[in-house]
C-alpha cells in the first residue's frame, strides 16, 4: 500500500489528529489546488478542483494544525458525493480492521 493509499485510509477512518497538512496532500491527490481569496482571507482556505469544478471552503485551524472533527466529515461528505471516494472503501476499511 502506497503513501497516498495510506493517507486516503486514514482519512476514511476520520481520526481525530487529522492535521491540515494531511489534508492538503490528500485533496491535492485528487487534483484540487488551494486558493486563499487574497490578502484579506485570515484563515479562510478554498480547495477547487477545476475538472469537476467543486468547491470546498475551510478554516485553516489555529493556533493548532488538527481539523475539527465536523469539518473533516463534511469533506468526507463532499468527496463522496463528488465521487472522488467510493462509500465502498469505507466499508473495505472497517472489514480490514475486524
Amino acid at each position: 500500500m502506497g503513501t497516498r493509499d495510506k493517507l486516503i485510509k486514514r482519512f476514511i477512518n476520520q481520526p481525530k489528529d487529522f492535521t491540515f497538512d494531511e489534508l492538503s496532500k490528500l485533496l491535492k491527490g485528487f487534483g484540487f489546488e488551494i486558493s486563499n481569496k487574497g490578502k484579506t482571507s485570515g484563515s479562510r482556505i478554498r480547495f477547487i478542483n477545476i475538472e469537476s469544478k467543486s468547491v470546498i471552503d475551510i478554516h485553516k485551524p489555529h493556533p493548532g494544525n488538527i481539523i475539527k472533527e465536523g469539518t473533516l466529515k463534511a469533506i468526507y461528505e463532499k468527496l463522496i458525493s463528488s465521487e472522488f471516494i467510493d462509500n465502498v472503501k469505507k466499508e473495505q476499511n472497517e472489514k480490514e480492521e475486524d
